[in-house]
């Protein structure tokens, strides 16, 4: 007797370019249990996609958009992402919705409120909470210190300034820091009872050249203070060097 031979599963050419609903897949003659071969990955409610398609978060969010009510409106950290925030879009997908027809599910993260259209913008043909409501909704959902690593990123980012923020709780906090773990430096350092440090200062010798940028600095003390990132051991010469010329300009550095 021969041996039997697994059957090559049918992939239609039409899905194998992006995420997928069901519904997609019915029309192209898959069924419910023909997507759970190897061939075919789970990505959320009713949501597939071809194995050998690139993971592409805005081909998810896409898809997704397909699902959901019209008014819906990606939000929360996928907002943020898609304004250009470094965040996590798709873990899960956040978005809002007017009506309660719609529940959270894996994958998604459903919340019921209205939303302005002065609040809504359009990223790539799909609509997102803009980013002073997104900042907003994290000030209300969010530890105060991950909300202010969102304020400080669109500082930076120059997504936003410190006026048009002033009606947030932690707006007075806010500063354009250059990464996340200096943001809660600093708020470990306010919570504290410190004084608020000088966020990114350009700091001169005597003789007026430029010897580095301080992370976080308190001119009174001459007293910089640095985060050193993940990537310090790879730049370990360059950033022992910058360190000497700050310490021989007067200051020192923590």
């Amino acid at each position: 007797m021969l041996p039997s031979v697994p059957r090559t599963p049918h992939i239609p050419r039409q899905l194998k370019v992006a995420p997928f609903t069901l519904a997609d897949a019915r029309r192209h003659g898959l069924t419910p249990s023909a997507l759970r071969s190897k061939a075919w990955r789970r990505i959320g409610f009713e949501l597939y996609c071809w194995e050998g398609v690139r993971p592409d978060p805005w081909a998810t969010l896409a898809a997704w958009a397909r699902m959901l009510p019209p008014k819906a409106v990606f939000a929360g950290k996928t907002a943020a992402w898609m304004l250009g925030l470094d965040f996590e879009p798709t873990d899960p997908i956040e978005v809002n919705v007017p009506s309660v027809g719609v529940r959270s599910r894996p994958g998604l993260s459903v919340r019921h409120c209205q939303i302005s259209w002065r609040e809504v913008r359009t990223v790539r043909g799909l609509r997102s909470t803009n980013v002073h409501r997104t900042l907003r909704d994290f000030c209300a959902t969010l530890p105060p210190v991950e909300a202010l690593v969102a304020i400080d990123m669109a500082l930076h980012r120059r997504l936003a300034n410190a006026d048009s923020l002033r009606h947030l709780s932690l707006a007075k906090f806010g500063a354009p820091a250059e990464s996340a773990m200096e943001t809660r430096l600093r708020w470990v350092l306010v919570r504290a009872g410190l004084p608020r440090p000088e966020v990114q200062t350009d700091l001169h010798d005597a003789e007026g050249r430029f010897v580095g940028r301080a992370d976080l600095y308190y001119p009174a003390a001459r007293l910089v203070l640095e985060y050193d990132g993940g990537n310090h051991r790879e730049r370990l010469v360059a950033d022992d060097r910058r360190q000497n010329l700050l310490m021989n300009a007067g200051f020192r550095v923590l």
